[in-house]
């Protein structure tokens, strides 16, 4: 019999009861392991493996639906690893054009080593089209920030037929939302610097996998390029888990009321788990839960700045799923196709009746201009 969600975060991961020991040991902070004789085993060197890792890889294994996982300094490290592990001089490789703004940025890369990059939109399944004599497609759904998606399975099968492996950025959903490996796909990736760890405190990313070729090839990356992450990230991280369900839930359930509280209010709004947003049928598919972000559209630059600064209890930061509730303006960064008003917001955890008097407090009154 199958456990719940909640029961599996509580207990991922950590290590058989033992007495006098706890239930989740602490940090190892080791440059080097005593190693007499061969130099194999376990724990060897600090860049190739560390305790701490073990545990939390394998907590997010068990999150994923059984995975081998590998973890990295960053969000970006774990994206980075697959890409340049698996892509060579003259590979295809497809991306969405409206994935994270930091990941179309390794298109120049890839491109300076040789691969050729196609690009198109993620919703609509636009990148199946795109799929022959591919090496890698890369999904991204939903997608950041703009919160489209595509039909994951479906676009696996065209590019499993045409020869591609398939790697899903599923930062926003967590597996606890979305599990891309039971959807075919051949790599998860994800920031868990956002919504997996949650407290907006530190950086960390993994790739996880079922095929332990290819969890070779992204952990030898790793070591060659040194993107490891810290003992004391990890360990943040694989405490975390424990609370994980539970703050999706919240999250979730908060981002819906902020959504339909927005409605007739703004322009563009999108929350996947809304029943008549465009994403909606085949987000409800493929999802067990919809994530912590809204976005929309103000009439402009000034009432979006206007609606961020007359928030009370929601920061201003560029990152999301945290238990703190945060928006920014995205368009202050560049890079992203949003109006100058399009506003990314991320529901934290705090009372929903809160939350959204604050959001509707703020909503700036037009000014006689954009009347």
């Amino acid at each position: 019999m199958g456990i719940g969600d909640g029961t599996l975060a509580v207990g991922a991961g950590r290590p058989e009861a033992e007495n006098y020991a706890p239930s989740l040991p602490g940090p190892v902070f080791a440059s080097h392991f005593h190693l007499a004789g061969e130099a194999s085993g376990p724990y060897t060197y600090g860049r190739d493996t560390n305790p701490t890792w073990t545990l939390l890889e394998g907590a997010i294994g068990e999150l994923e639906g059984g995975a081998e996982v590998v973890s990295f300094s960053s969000g970006m490290a774990a994206v980075s690893a697959v890409l340049l592990s698996q892509v060579r001089v003259g590979d295809v490789v497809v991306m969405p054009g409206d994935c994270y703004q930091v990941t179309r940025v390794l298109k120049e890369r890839l491109e300076s080593y040789g691969a050729v990059v196609r690009m198109a939109p993620t919703a609509g399944d636009a990148q199946i089209a795109l799929v022959g004599g591919a090496r890698l497609v890369w999904l991204e759904s939903p997608s950041n920030p703009g919160l489209d998606v595509c039909d994951i399975a479906r676009v696996v099968e065209a590019a499993h037929a045409a020869g591609a492996l398939v790697a899903v950025d599923n930062t926003l959903a967590t597996p606890l939302g979305q599990r891309p490996l039971d959807l075919g796909a051949d790599f998860s990736v994800a920031s868990d610097t956002k919504a997996l760890s949650g407290h907006g405190d530190l950086l960390i990313g993994h790739v996880a996998t079922r095929d332990p070729e290819l969890a070779e090839a992204v952990r030898f990356w790793r070591k060659t390029v040194g993107a490891i992450p810290g003992p004391m990230e990890a360990w943040l991280a694989h405490r975390s888990l424990a609370t994980l369900q539970l703050r999706l839930e919240r999250q979730a359930a908060n981002a819906l009321a902020v959504a339909e509280a927005l409605r007739g209010r703004v322009s563009g709004l999108r929350y996947p788990g809304l029943p008549d947003d465009p994403a909606h049928a085949v987000a409800a598919r493929q999802m067990r839960r919809f994530g912590c972000v809204v976005s929309f559209t103000l009439p402009s630059e000034e009432a979006a700045e206007r609606f961020l600064g007359s928030l009370r209890l929601v920061m201003q930061a560029t990152s999301f799923g945290a238990v703190h509730s945060s928006a920014e303006r995205r368009g202050r960064w560049g890079g992203d196709a949003v109006e100058p008003g399009f506003v990314r917001f991320s529901a934290g955890i705090e009372d929903t009746q809160d939350l959204v008097a604050d959001v509707l407090q703020a909503l700036p009154s037009p000014s006689p201009r954009e009347r």
